[in-house]
């Protein structure tokens, strides 16, 4: 029987097992049984319990933290798919951890990015599906083919039908999120400023100015993940010192470690809007936090890749589409001064 007329299989470790029944159920499939657990000594332990011999295999997995006992579990349920002779094995991270060491910014320290990506291709992987990187280049860090999806539908249908915003400027809290920015921008018909920063360590960061107008104005921060939460509190500080009046933040991954919620808890952001690529735990999930699913569209470019559709066509606009009108200027600088429609997520 031709794989085609086969329903795709999916695999599942224990990074976001919920998940994984969300996308499962998009595709109107049940996740197939594998045992994914540890051995008396730690070491994974996995045992693929469905015949998978010819069969195009997705292995839904985010490297979320903990990001090593996440990671080897991929590789180690892709080797055991390989081994189980699947025609083709797709690597799906919602979340794709590791990916800010994307280069050697200091001397004497690892791409481990480009690590990442070469353990997943030896592994066995035919091809990765996965959404927000923190960097795009880290596309070409893979020799196997990688379909990269964008949460931009999911936050634009939220913030334009569920939460309209009147008076509204997109922030993007660094120069490296303009591009980013500059799509929201033009999707949701916004003004567009920048936040100035400069780096402290590897962990904070200090606002120092704001590009553009932003007094008297709703600002929207979109950003591709917040940690620490560090960076965030600190452009909602000196957004509200340059006059902002609501600020939100759409923001694809919530990794929320260390002391993030305390910071989010006691910052000025009245709402912080993000996807459910990483699992939140309820007692880190604020009620600021608004959770969207983009498990309907990782079902539909799973199913694109299984019938061999073309994925770019999920998206009404590339982000490439969001640049290619010039700038007639830079933005205004301003100080600080002294003075498919996607569902919330129950967690």
């Amino acid at each position: 029987m031709s794989d085609k007329k086969e329903s795709p299989v999916l695999i599942t470790g224990n990074a976001h097992p919920q998940f994984a029944k969300r996308v499962a159920q998009g595709l109107g499939v049940s996740l197939s049984d594998a045992l994914v657990g540890r051995f008396s000594e730690g070491e994974i332990r996995v045992k693929v319990n469905h015949n998978v011999r010819g069969r195009d295999v997705f292995v839904i997995q985010p490297t979320c933290p903990p990001v090593n006992d996440h990671l080897m579990e991929l590789l180690i349920i892709i080797d055991a798919l390989k081994r189980a002779s699947a025609r083709r094995i797709t690597a799906v991270l919602p979340y794709y951890g590791y990916a800010r060491q994307d280069r050697k910014d200091q001397p004497r320290v690892p791409i481990t990015a480009k690590l990442v990506a070469n353990l997943i291709t030896v592994s066995g992987a035919d091809r990765v599906l996965t959404m927000d990187l923190h960097a795009g280049q880290i596309q070409g860090f893979f020799d196997i083919p990688l379909d990269h999806l964008f949460a931009v539908n999911a936050f634009v249908d939220y913030f334009t039908s569920e939460r309209l915003i009147p008076n509204l400027v997109v922030v993007s809290p660094d120069v490296g999120g303009i591009k980013m920015a500059r799509a929201y921008a033009k999707r949701l018909k916004a003004d567009l400023a920048m936040v100035d920063k400069r780096r402290i360590n590897s962990e904070e960061t200090e606002a120092l100015d704001i590009m553009g107008e932003v007094k008297g104005k709703n600002v929207l921060i979109v950003d591709d993940l917040v940690s620490t939460a560090g960076s965030l509190v600190q452009a909602v500080r000196a957004l509200k010192e340059a006059g902002a009046l609501d600020i939100y933040a759409a923001i694809s991954h919530p990794v929320l470690s260390g002391p993030a919620p305390q910071r989010l808890a006691a910052s000025s952001l009245k709402e912080l809007v993000v996807t459910d690529s990483i699992p939140i735990p309820k007692e880190r999930l604020l009620d600021k936090i608004k959770v969207l699913s983009v498990a309907p569209m990782f079902a539909e470019a799973i199913r694109r890749i299984h019938c061999e559709e073309s994925i770019s066509g999920l998206f009404h606009e590339h982000w490439e589409e969001g640049g290619k009108k010039e700038e007639k200027g830079p933005p205004k600088r301003s100080s600080p001064g002294k003075g498919a429609k996607q569902q919330p997520v129950r967690h």
